[in-house]
C-alpha cells in the first residue's frame, strides 16, 4: 500500500528517478580516458563522445514512445519496465569489449532511462498544476542536482582504484532501488483516466499537443535553452583539457558548479510565488542573454582563450539561469494538457532533449582550442529561447482578449 504522498516524498522520488537518467551521462564523463582502450579506441579519440550522444538519443526516442504507454498502463508498471531495461543496458555496457557493442547497449540504456526521465513531469502533472507545479518542479531539479554534484566525484573516486565497469554497475543497483521505491510510492494515474492504446487516439493526442501554442511554444523555448546547456555538457571536459590544460580539475569543478544551481532552484520558488512562473522564466532567460553576450565579447577579444576563472563564472551563471527555464517551461507547457499528461510529457521530453542534442552538436563539434563556438552557441540559443517565450505569451494574451470580447 503506498504511503501518503507529502510534497517532500514526491520531490525526493521524482528527483531520484531523474537522477537515474542523468547517471548514465555523469558517470561516463570522468571515465572517457579509461573507457577508450577497453573498447579499442586510440588515446584521445573523439569517438568516445558517441557513448554520451547515443545515450541521449535513446532517452529522446524512448520518451516519445513511452508517453502513450504510461497513459494506458499507468506510471508504476511503466517505471518498472523502464528500469529493468535500464539494468539490462547498463549490464551490457559494462561487459562490452568494442565500440559497436557498447553503443548498442548504451542506446538500450538510454531507452530504459527515458521512462523515469519522463516521470518528472508526468507524475508532477498528475498531482499538481499551474504555479504550484512549477514550484514543485523547481524543487525536484534542486534535489536532482545532488546527483550531478556527487556522481562525477564518486566516479572519479572509484576510477582511482578500480574500473569504469564497476562505476557502471552502480547504475544497476540504483535501478533496483528505483523499482522498489516506485512500488512503495504507488500509482498516481486513476484507473478511470487510463486511455486506450490505439493509433487513432494517439494521433489525436499528438495533434492536440502540437496544435496547442502554449505547449509547443514553451517546449521549443526549453529546447533551445537546453541546447546551450548540452554544448557545455558535451564540451566542458575537452575545453578543460585542450584549451586550459586543467583536465585533472574537471570532476571537482564540474561538481562544484552544481551547488549554486541547486540553490537557485530552491530560491526560484520564492520568486514564482511573488511574480508567477511566466515572469520568472522571462527574467531568467533574459539574464542568461546578458551573461552570454559578455562571454562572447570576452572570447572574441582574447582569441578564444579568455581568463579561465572569468570565463567559468560567466558560463556558470548562464547555466544557472538557463536551467531554471527547464522546470518552469515544462510546467507551463503541460498546464493545458490534463489527461494527456503522459503523452505530452513524452513528446516534450523527446523534443527538448533530442532537439537540444542536435542543436548542441552544431557548435560542440567546432570546439578544439577555443571557447568562441561555445560562447556563440550559448548566445544564439538563449536569444531564440527568449523570443519563443514572447511568441508563446503573445498568443496567450490574444486568446484572453478574444475571450473577453466574446
Amino acid at each position: 500500500m503506498p504511503f501518503k504522498r507529502s510534497q517532500i516524498n514526491v520531490v525526493c522520488f521524482l528527483a531520484f528517478l531523474n537522477g537515474l537518467a542523468a547517471f548514465g551521462i555523469d558517470s561516463s564523463l570522468p571515465a572517457f580516458d579509461e573507457i577508450r582502450p577497453d573498447i579499442g579506441l586510440l588515446e584521445g579519440s573523439n569517438q568516445i563522445s558517441l557513448i554520451v550522444t547515443i545515450y541521449i538519443i535513446g532517452v529522446s526516442i524512448g520518451q516519445i514512445i513511452c508517453g502513450p504507454f504510461t497513459d494506458r498502463f499507468g506510471r508504476v508498471p511503466s517505471i518498472k519496465f523502464g528500469l529493468m531495461l535500464y539494468m539490462f543496458g547498463a549490464l551490457g555496457s559494462l561487459l562490452s569489449q568494442n565500440l559497436l557493442t557498447i553503443l548498442i547497449f548504451r542506446f538500450l540504456w538510454g531507452l530504459g532511462s527515458s521512462i523515469p526521465a519522463s516521470m518528472r513531469t508526468t507524475i508532477a502533472r498528475d498531482l499538481y498544476s499551474g504555479d504550484e507545479m512549477a514550484k514543485v518542479m523547481s524543487k525536484i531539479m534542486a534535489v536532482f542536482l545532488l546527483g550531478p554534484i556527487i556522481t562525477p566525484l564518486i566516479s572519479e573516486g572509484f576510477l582511482s582504484f578500480t574500473s569504469w565497469r564497476v562505476v557502471y554497475s552502480l547504475g544497476i543497483i540504483l535501478a533496483g532501488v528505483g523499482i522498489l521505491w516506485s512500488i512503495w510510492f504507488g500509482e498516481t494515474l486513476p484507473s478511470n483516466k487510463k486511455r486506450n492504446l490505439n493509433w487513432e487516439m494517439t494521433t489525436r493526442a499528438f495533434k492536440t499537443i502540437f496544435s496547442t501554442r502554449i505547449t509547443i511554444g514553451y517546449v521549443l523555448a526549453v529546447t533551445f535553452g537546453q541546447g546551450a546547456f548540452v554544448i557545455w555538457l558535451s564540451s566542458s571536459q575537452p575545453i578543460f583539457d585542450l584549451v586550459y590544460g586543467k583536465a585533472n580539475q574537471f570532476a571537482v569543478i564540474f561538481s562544484i558548479l552544481g551547488i549554486p544551481m541547486a540553490i537557485a532552484f530552491f530560491a526560484s520558488n520564492y520568486f514564482i510565488s511573488i511574480f508567477g512562473a511566466k515572469r520568472v522564466a522571462v527574467f531568467s532567460v533574459g539574464i542568461s542573454v546578458l551573461s552570454n553576450t559578455a562571454s562572447l565579447l570576452l572570447a572574441l577579444t582574447s582569441n578564444g582563450t579568455p581568463n579561465f576563472w572569468i570565463w567559468l563564472i560567466l558560463v556558470g551563471s548562464s547555466n544557472i539561469f538557463l536551467s531554471l527555464l527547464t522546470p518552469i517551461g515544462l510546467s507551463l507547457a503541460l498546464e493545458p494538457m490534463g489527461d494527456l499528461a503522459g503523452t505530452a510529457s513524452g513528446v516534450a521530453g523527446a523534443i527538448s532533449l533530442g532537439g537540444a542534442g542536435l542543436l548542441a552538436a552544431i557548435f560542440s563539434t567546432q570546439i578544439n582550442y577555443s571557447v568562441t563556438p561555445l560562447a556563440f552557441g550559448y548566445l544564439l540559443y538563449s536569444i531564440i529561447s527568449l523570443l519563443m517565450i514572447f511568441y508563446t505569451e503573445s498568443g496567450r494574451k490574444r486568446i484572453s482578449e478574444l475571450n473577453l470580447v466574446t
